[in-house]
């Protein structure tokens, strides 16, 4: 078998010659060579009628040396010095039909409409008068099988790679339909998680919490399981963040992937409740500013905009004050307003339990009820690891 198909290394240096850059030129050379030894060993012709004849050879196939970077206008050329032949009453040398075949196969595998346009010489000296053809019939149909065979292979050729393009792009857009599917659906399973997991181990930081707080009796050693509990409870929550952030860290940017508010943004949210409600909000700012944790300063932020929150809907158009004490270990957040015959916020809210729990969560306080003076008042109490930085 290996004495009858050639190897995989004959075929690669096979492929490594065909795209040899020199190729082109040394192929043109041969084919010209062998156009004019075959003009010249041609008997009985007048001097003027060789020199036109080695013109002529040369001409159809010297374009070869350019096919690559230049099919059409190399076609062209070759045709012209075809057909100028056949004018003359000589039939074109074996070199130069081998090289219009050359030329009009490249531009066959480049050019799809264009290709017709060479056929049409081709086919016009076929089907003409015999009488006035060099070579009679015979040689005009030769003719034409050529160009038109050379047209043909190289169309296949060009259909052929853009089949093969069309499918590696119609199989790169499934790919990546693909991973898109899969990064939605793993985001959608780190949300689900997040969502059922995340509020079971805050009711139990909660629950702990409530217990150590409410129990009366408890001894030393049980307050201080029922604190371990909650601690256990709030670095769970914790680790299961960061592990669900591997799942969800290339799934594309949503809400959740943007950068978390600060106290800084507390600036952004009074203007915002001025500007779209005209609600008449301050906000007070005492003690050492500093930059804290991350996720206590996104606790503070959102108690306050809850709370700002309840405001508008109990109390619409009530004056708002927000107030930010920084102590040295511990950070206070107050919101309450004038108040009116709405009153405070229903039992049955979701708002007061979820500021509850963010505070339980960091290991504050949170106090709610009518004001001193009237109105609502929402006050979280959180500590500062470190104390002052």
């Amino acid at each position: 078998m290996d004495g009858v198909f050639p190897t995989r290394d004959a075929i690669g240096a096979i492929r490594r010659v065909a795209a040899a850059p020199w190729l082109p030129a040394v192929g043109a050379a041969l084919l010209a060579t062998a156009g004019l030894a075959q003009v010249l060993v041609h008997p009985g012709r007048p001097a003027t009628d060789l020199i036109a004849g080695l013109v002529l050879a040369l001409c159809t196939t010297a374009p070869v040396a350019f096919v690559r970077s230049h099919p059409l206008p190399a076609a062209a050329a070759g045709t012209v010095a075809v057909l100028l032949t056949l004018g003359l009453g000589h039939p074109p040398t074996l070199g130069g039909l081998v090289a219009q075949a050359i030329v009009l196969y490249f531009v066959g595998a480049h050019h799809a409409y264009t290709a017709v346009l060479f056929a049409v010489p081709y086919v016009a000296y076929a089907v003409g008068p015999a009488e006035s053809r060099a070579g009679g019939k015979v040689l005009g149909v030769a003719l034409l099988v050529v160009a038109g065979g050379a047209l043909a292979v190289g169309g296949v050729r060009r259909a052929r790679a853009e089949a093969v393009d069309h499918t590696t792009a119609d199989s790169a857009r499934a790919d990546l339909g693909h991973a898109y599917a899969a990064r939605e659906e793993r985001a959608r399973i780190a949300r689900e998680l997040h969502d059922i997991v995340a509020h079971h181990i805050s009711s139990v930081s909660v629950q702990a919490e409530t217990v150590r707080l409410t129990t009366p009796g408890l001894s030393a050693d049980a307050a201080a399981r029922v604190l371990a509990i909650g601690e256990t409870a709030r670095l769970a929550l914790t680790e299961m963040r960061r592990l669900l952030g591997v799942l969800r860290d290339d799934a594309g940017p949503d809400e959740a992937d943007l950068p978390q508010p600060g106290l800084q943004d507390l600036v952004t949210l009074v203007d915002e409740a001025r500007d779209r409600l005209g609600t008449r909000v301050r906000l007070i700012v005492s003690g050492p500013v500093r930059r804290l944790e991350p996720g206590l300063e996104l606790t503070a932020y959102r108690v306050a905009q809850e709370a700002l929150t309840n405001s508008r809907r109990h109390a619409p158009g009530a004056a708002v004050d927000i107030e930010l004490r920084y102590r040295e270990h511990s950070l206070l957040v107050s919101v309450w307003d004038a108040g009116g015959a709405a009153g405070p916020p229903s039992e049955g809210g979701h708002g007061l339990l979820g500021m509850w729990e963010r505070v339980a969560m960091a290991g504050g306080t949170l106090h709610t009820g009518r004001g001193p003076v009237g109105g609502f008042v929402v006050q979280a109490v959180l500590p500062v690891p470190g104390g002052a930085r």
